[in-house]
Parts: structure tokens; sequence; C-alpha cells
């Protein structure tokens, strides 16, 4: 009999030590910038991107290339300026410096142009695969029966399936109202 109750007491605790290990929330983690760059659709799409980089290198390049001849032009010019020939001089290196602002006005554009597009295509280019792979983060994280994904690369919780919401304890043991509004800071004058 006493056998008997030893094992019974012996059995009751192991459920119960087991139900606890149950009970708490499992954690992992994943580096999402080291599994977005490990697919293929990330590296044809960064090569893509590298591609219409160079593009747009290579026409900023040349406009710059068609300012620097200016820039020299001006430079001979204002070598080459004498008591005889000054009038002369003077009114074409005004055209050319009149020309190479429009340069300069035409080169900042085109350059916040590019990046614009650059911008924009990147955008379009990751987006599908960033959306791909948080999706599988979710997929594995509920398949294992986690709780919580961090994310090592951005050290955000990458993945939650909600836990307990410690914010109204932490409030109390600062003595701040439960319901109280977050405060605000006065606008400045």
């Amino acid at each position: 009999m006493k056998n008997l109750l030893k094992s019974v007491v012996f059995a009751s605790g192991l459920l119960l030590a087991s139900n606890a290990v149950n009970a708490q929330q499992k954690i992992g983690h994943i580096n999402s910038q080291e599994v977005m760059s490990s697919t293929t659709e990330f590296k044809n799409a960064s090569a893509e991107l590298q591609k219409l980089k160079a593009e747009k290198d290579k026409q900023l390049g040349d406009m710059f290339a068609e300012y620097q001849k200016k820039q020299t032009e001006l430079n001979d010019k204002a070598r080459n300026r004498s008591e005889a020939n000054k009038e002369t001089i003077d009114a074409e290196a005004n055209k050319i410096v009149t020309e190479m602002r429009e340069m300069e006005g035409r080169l900042q554009q085109n350059q916040d142009a590019a990046e614009e597009e650059l911008m924009k295509k990147q955008q379009e280019l990751f987006q599908p695969i960033q959306t791909k792979v948080i999706n599988a983060i979710n997929a594995v994280a509920k398949e294992k029966g986690y709780a919580y994904i961090l994310d090592l690369a951005t050290g955000a919780v990458a993945y939650f399936a909600g836990g307990d919401d410690l914010s109204p304890d932490v409030k109390a043991k600062l003595g701040v109202s439960a319901t109280a509004a977050p405060a605000t800071t006065p606008a400045k004058k």
C-alpha cells in the first residue's frame, strides 16, 4: 500500500512538472537578413538592382565628364585672356559659366531622379522576397510551437503568438494609473 501511495505521489509530481514545462512559451531566433540573402530571388534581385545602378552611374558619369570639359574650356579661356582679347574672352567665359550652371542643375535633377528610381526598384524587387521570408518564419514558428521568434538582424520580434501583456503590471509598479493616457510633449513655439 505504501508503495502504491509513493507511486501515485511520484506520478502526480511528474505530471505537474511536465505541465509546468509545457506551460512555458518557446522562444526562438532567426537572422532574417541571412535567410533572405540566401534565396535565389534575392541574388537575382540584387544583380538586377546593381545593373540598374551601373546604368545610372554611367549616365551621371557621362554628364559629369561633359561638365568637366566645360570647366577645362573655361580654364583655357582664362589662361589665354589678355588685354587685346579681354572683351571676347569674357563674353565667351560668361556663356560657358551659364552653360555650366545649367548643367549643374540638370546633373542634380538626374542624380535625384536616379536615386528615386533606384529606391522604387529596390522596394519593387525586395518587398515580395521579404513577404515570402516573413510568411516562412510565421509558418515554421506555428509548426514548431514557438510563441516568439526574435530577429537577430533587426533586434525586433519577428513572430509572436500572444503571450502575457505585462504593461499593466509595470505601470502599477511605477505607480501609473492603468487607464492614464500617454504623456504628450508640449508643442514648441
